[in-house]
């Protein structure tokens, strides 16, 4: 086994063990265990990137070219199913995301433990989706890729049910019916496409006779009708999980109970199984079928951009503001990909980054808000730097780079996102463009209407005896994404540069 190889595995049993052990031991014990293994996690995540990073899991000239490290073993002998695991510059910078964001969330978790059970069986189950997101990044195998993108499901329905809440007291009979009733709904999307897409990739398996992803690049194996037919079924499963409009409306109740370290991962890098998969996937092995129904999700993916930035111009929750802010931003992700082009992809993965940066750094914000104050309604929150100005401040930097602020991370994907459309000429792609550009100064102006109601005017009563002051872990926290949200806005080629190869060798295949 190489070293490549090692880090493979490494990166999907660290976390596996961790959870066992976190389970497994008391309470602090078993929070410390795992927080460690998260760590550990981060390190063999970041050391992928060692060795030789000119290969790229699309290899449209010369198949069976791998990815920077690929691990391809029986699994299953008899059906032909192969442990396959590989990264390249598209998964590269998701696979460290989760790990960072997992890891703030654990170590979060040693500090403050929401009410609802042991600290120790949260932080297991966060380690186990983890597992899940983690091995769907990675995974070059289509039911292995099936397999793994099904595992975060029971424990992220856990974690909302078992320590979700709105910040009313736990043993409130109405909160703890619709934190369950938030968990249910997320369960029953969540298992919807999770049935589109167990479809489609037996249409993909069947109709090719392999789950290869790397030998399905290209849809070669494919005829058009079968192209076409997979990448609905595709389309439409990766769609719930981004979430696409209409089929977002699992994600704002799902946000607005669950836990602040659920909250972080489910906005954070949940929501980019979805659009990762329709990159890798969807497009790469029913590229027909994406040319065919580009254009319906470049209308779907601008529609979710406007109604989203509505929406948040009416909501006086915080977090669920927040929560509809991310069907807009997701739908400038969803804008890039339809696009079909070098400029647009390019925006997608980076918007996917960016996203999950700056959307986590505001759930930890918020849950800080609500943990103080007991309440996330925006009229009870006025006068929030008066009391407190460091977390207002935070909390005014991380409204900044989501509205797409030059020098910050969410500014590249949406800007790019709305050029890319642009350059695909024609009437349509066009009017997409303005809409979409439309769509970002709403979401400005909703982002604004959000500091002024929280941070400016008189103190409220929830507010007027907060503490100045922000714990230790708080910022151990909040740190880390606050760096990054500055570091890859100054520098987007920390994520562009390693992404240009197989985004290349993509488009090549898509457009033949």
């Amino acid at each position: 086994m190489t070293a490549g190889q090692f880090l493979l595995v490494a990166v999907l049993a660290l976390p596996a063990l961790g959870a066992a052990l976190a389970a497994a031991l008391p309470d602090r014990a078993g929070r410390s265990a795992g927080t460690a293994a998260a760590a550990l996690t981060l390190v063999a995540a970041a050391l992928l990137a060692t060795g030789d990073r000119t290969w790229t899991a699309y290899t449209p000239s010369t198949p069976g070219v791998l990815p920077w490290h690929r691990l391809d073993v029986a699994w299953v002998p008899d059906l032909d199913l192969r442990f396959h695991l590989g990264v390249d510059g598209i998964s590269y910078p998701l696979v460290v995301l989760t790990a960072l964001l997992t890891l703030l969330c654990c170590g979060y978790s040693l500090w403050r433990v929401p009410d609802g059970g042991r600290g120790s069986l949260l932080v297991a189950l966060l380690l186990v989706i983890e597992v899940g997101i983690l091995g769907t990044f990675l995974a070059l195998d289509l039911v292995l890729f099936f397999l793994f993108f099904e595992v975060v499901l029971l424990p992220m329905y856990a974690v909302i049910a078992g320590w979700g809440g709105a910040g009313t007291p736990r043993g409130h009979a109405a909160d703890r019916g619709e934190t369950r009733a938030a968990a249910r709904k997320f369960a029953l999307y969540t298992l919807f496409g999770s049935v589109l897409l167990l479809v489609g990739v037996y249409v993909v398996v069947s109709a090719a006779g392999t789950a290869d992803i790397v030998a399905l690049t290209g849809g070669s194996e494919l005829s058009r009708g079968t192209q076409l037919v997979a990448f609905t079924l595709l389309g439409l499963a990766f769609a719930v999980k981004s979430p696409l409009w209409p089929l977002h409306s699992w994600l704002p109740d799902a946000h607005t109970r669950a836990p602040t370290v659920g909250s972080v991962i489910l906005a954070g890098v949940l929501l980019k199984m979805g659009t990762y998969g329709l990159v890798r996937v969807a497009v790469g092995v029913a590229p027909e079928g994406a040319r065919w129904a580009a254009p319906v999700l470049g209308v779907l993916a601008v529609a979710a951009i406007l109604v989203g930035s509505l929406v948040c111009l009416a909501q006086d929750e915080l977090k669920r503001l927040i929560a509809y802010s991310s069907v807009g931003h997701m739908g400038f992700v969803l804008l890039g990909i339809a696009t079909l082009t070098a400029t647009g992809i390019q925006a997608a993965l980076i918007g996917n980054v960016a996203h999950g940066v700056i959307t986590g750094l505001l759930f930890f914000l918020a849950g800080a808000v609500k943990d103080r104050t007991h309440t996330g309604e925006l009229a009870d929150l006025s006068g929030l730097r008066e009391t407190a100005p460091r977390l207002a401040g935070l909390l005014a930097f991380a409204a900044i780079a989501s509205l797409g602020l030059p020098g910050l991370a969410g500014f590249w994907g949406e800007a790019f996102a709305v050029v890319a459309a642009i350059e695909a000429g024609g009437a349509l792609w066009t009017t997409l463009g303005v809409l979409a550009a439309v769509g970002g100064a709403l979401t400005a102006a909703y982002l604004l209407r959000l500091l002024r109601r929280v941070t400016h005017g008189r103190p409220g009563p929830a507010v007027a005896g907060l503490s100045p002051g922000l714990a230790g872990a708080e910022l151990a926290a909040w740190a880390p994404l606050v760096l990054l949200a500055l570091a890859i806005g100054l520098a987007p080629t920390l994520v562009l540069g390693i992404a240009e190869a197989p985004v290349a060798a993509l488009l090549e295949v898509v457009h033949p």
